[in-house]
């Protein structure tokens, strides 16, 4: 077998340290692999336990530079790593993230369903607790946000530009 790039073998899968599959190719910022050796944009590290504050911060960083695709990254660290009563409010904020990366990408189907996906389970973790600013997000805020754009997104049928539709995860700034 000869190689792919880098000592990849062709037809081998990408392994991390422990054996696990990684894709390891390289990504754009809206998450799509490149070929082996291009140069793409740094990846966020997987299984990062943060803060929830940090997660925000962190989150809307990656929102803001237009790289949803990186945000829903940190939300998936915080839903795996944070306590039971709040994974699904962090599983709902990785959904808007990777609805805005499908819109973004002109999936208009999938990220239209992926936004009101988000949106409802927000706006369910939310009733059923009782907490519509947690680490002062404001969640009715982004239930909004999600809802519109995803009707924007199936009116217009077209991709949108993920910095230009970024959300405030905190409200307006």
């Amino acid at each position: 077998m000869g190689s792919a790039s880098a000592g990849r073998q062709d037809g081998a899968r990408d392994r991390d340290d422990e054996g696990r599959a990684r894709n390891a190719r390289p990504r754009d910022g809206l998450g799509r692999p490149l070929p082996y050796g291009a140069d793409g944009v740094a990846r966020q590290p997987e299984g990062v336990v943060r803060a929830p504050e940090k997660s925000v911060a962190e989150a809307q960083l990656l929102l803001d530079a237009g790289k949803p695709f990186h945000a829903h990254e940190v939300f998936e660290d915080a839903w795996k790593s944070g306590p039971e009563e709040e994974r699904a409010l962090w599983r709902a904020l990785a959904q808007l993230a990777v609805g805005l990366t499908h819109a973004a990408r002109g999936n208009v189907t999938g990220g239209a369903r992926l936004l009101r996906r988000g949106a409802d389970a927000l706006a369910e973790w939310a009733s059923v607790t009782g907490r519509r600013r947690p680490y002062d997000m404001d969640l009715p805020g982004l239930t909004a946000w999600a809802r519109e754009l995803a009707e924007a997104v199936e009116r217009d049928g077209d991709s949108v530009d993920a910095r230009d539709r970024a959300p405030r995860l905190r409200g307006a700034p």
